[in-house]
């Protein structure tokens, strides 16, 4: 298009550049009459008009050639579908996801209730009044540790503050004290342990400062 137009204009002004000459010589000269006679003036003022269509016509082209344009094509390109910038669709596809991940976390956050220690025949789980598990998720709210657990072992009598204190929660060194006996489990945090082999709630033992961690 562009071209088009530049090669018009450079034949305009070829032609054009050749009419002034033209135009001085129609003018009367002093002894009266013209040179070329009406027959050239004509011709040139008519092709001054083709000209002037041709300009007009080539410069109109880009409009209209924008204004199909935006019809056909949609104003915002392939990102904008069903008035809504692809964009808001992303965010909304991902606040979407994160909705449901939302959802499955809080499924699994679930606490005992109650809260019960047990021997190793007791399976391990959510404890409630219908399903009665032992918690493996126990953490003690005074020395901020997690509680271990060791199924069919004992803790020997011989353990004190200082043992778990030194090795909690290194399972080679407290494996010193523990005792294998089928059917126990021996719990411990960095500041309290239990030998337990049956089924125990933990709010029956008051000195101890475990909770469920949640599920």
């Amino acid at each position: 298009m562009a071209k088009d137009l530049d090669e018009l204009l450079d034949e305009v002004e070829t032609k054009f550049c050749r009419l002034e000459p033209l135009r001085l010589d129609l003018e009367e000269r002093p002894g009266g009459g013209t040179r070329g006679g009406g027959r050239n003036q004509a011709q040139a003022e008519e092709d001054l008009r083709f000209f002037d269509n041709e300009i007009c016509h080539l410069l109109a082209a880009p409009r209209t050639s924008k204004k199909m344009m935006s019809i056909e094509e949609p104003p915002y390109g392939d990102g904008f579908k069903c008035g809504k910038p692809a964009t808001q669709q992303k965010f909304k596809s991902k606040s979407s996801s994160n909705t449901s991940v939302r959802a499955s976390i809080q499924g699994l956050s679930k606490s005992c209730s109650p809260v019960y220690l047990s021997g190793s025949a007791i399976p391990c789980g959510i404890g409630t009044n219908t399903s009665q598990r032992a918690c493996d998720r126990l953490r003690c709210v005074a020395c901020d540790f997690r509680v271990v657990s060791y199924s069919d072992y004992v803790w020997d009598e011989s353990c004190d503050y200082l043992f778990f204190r030194n090795n909690m929660p290194e399972f080679h060194k407290l494996k010193a004290k523990l005792v294998k006996k089928k059917g126990a489990r021996a719990y411990a945090c960095q500041c309290s342990w239990r030998s337990i082999e049956e089924l125990t709630e933990l709010q029956t033992d008051h000195e101890l400062r475990w909770v469920c961690g949640k599920h």
